[in-house]
């Protein structure tokens, strides 16, 4: 039951570092209309976060996964368990934060990028599984 609640955990790690960069992406407009910044500026800042996410996201989740969910092959289950959780993050930050205002909604092409981000986001699950793999987990 522990490592059941381990995989979770890590799977919830994963859906969070996919839905926080989505989520400033698509609200750029909402972000510039609420702190009266710049464009240019909000873009600057989400690039910086997303580049401190990405890196201290990866660090974290290939130790996670090396120590909690190590000698055991069901750490695999992570590249499915992240979807549900992810869609769970959306429909309660879409509950708690509507669209009100028309010029807040992103521009088409972002959800095209967005789509091509989490059809490869599984792939980088993957990579970062069989990287924090040990030599035991390669035993039978």
């Amino acid at each position: 039951m522990k490592y059941f609640c381990k995989l979770n955990v890590v799977s919830i790690i994963y859906a969070l570092m996919v839905f926080a960069p989505l989520e400033l992406i698509f609200n750029i407009y909402r972000i510039t209309r609420l702190t009266n910044w710049g464009i240019g500026m909000v873009n600057f800042m989400i690039c910086v976060t997303l580049i401190i996410e990405v890196i201290g996201g990866t660090i974290l989740i290939f130790f996670l996964t090396k120590k909690w969910l190590d000698g055991r092959k069901a750490k695999f289950w992570t590249v499915i368990l992240w979807v549900p959780y992810f869609i769970l993050f959306i429909y309660v930050f879409a509950s708690l934060f509507p669209m009100t205002d028309g010029g807040d909604s992103p521009n088409p092409v972002i959800g095209l990028l967005a789509l091509v981000g989490l059809i490869a986001y599984p792939f980088y699950i993957l990579i970062l599984n069989f990287v924090s793999m040990t030599n035991e987990d390669n035993r039978v």
